[in-house]
């Protein structure tokens, strides 16, 4: 991932698996094509935004050695669970704006992919006519 270091996309895919666990099922092309969608999308964002995100997902690493002595890539899934539903559920609203947005990727770069599609009984249509039932 170009827009965030290895141990921050360490990080961003345990998270991955934890709100969507299909991406534990993905290969290492699929994990491949979620990194570069989320990637592209960084991108498209100010350096700023990024280094938010960046640090974000640095407490995120971390915040599990208080409770549980492992960072958060360390942790079994049922901890993980715990961990992001703190996130997820904290007075702060800074914090759970950056949960949400995280996991707003997350499934971007996930059902992003055209690979997917068919799993979830998406069949979209490119010639414009998305609206109109076939009779």
């Amino acid at each position: 991932m170009n827009s965030l270091s290895d141990n921050h996309t360490e990080v961003f895919m345990a998270i991955a698996r934890t709100v969507t666990p299909e991406v534990a099922t993905l290969d290492a092309d699929g994990a491949a094509r979620m990194i570069a969608i989320v990637d592209q999308a960084l991108l498209d964002r100010d350096p700023a935004t990024r280094k938010q995100l960046g640090i974000f997902l640095g407490v995120i690493r971390f915040a599990p050695v208080l409770r549980y002595g492992r960072t958060f890539p360390a942790l079994d899934p049922e901890r993980r669970t715990a961990v992001l539903r703190w996130f997820q559920d904290c007075p702060v609203s800074l914090i759970r704006t950056g949960f949400w947005g995280l996991k707003a990727l997350a499934f971007m770069g996930y059902y992003g992919q055209p690979e997917v599609w068919p799993e979830i009984g998406y069949t979209p249509e490119f010639d414009g006519r998305e609206g109109v039932r076939h009779a």
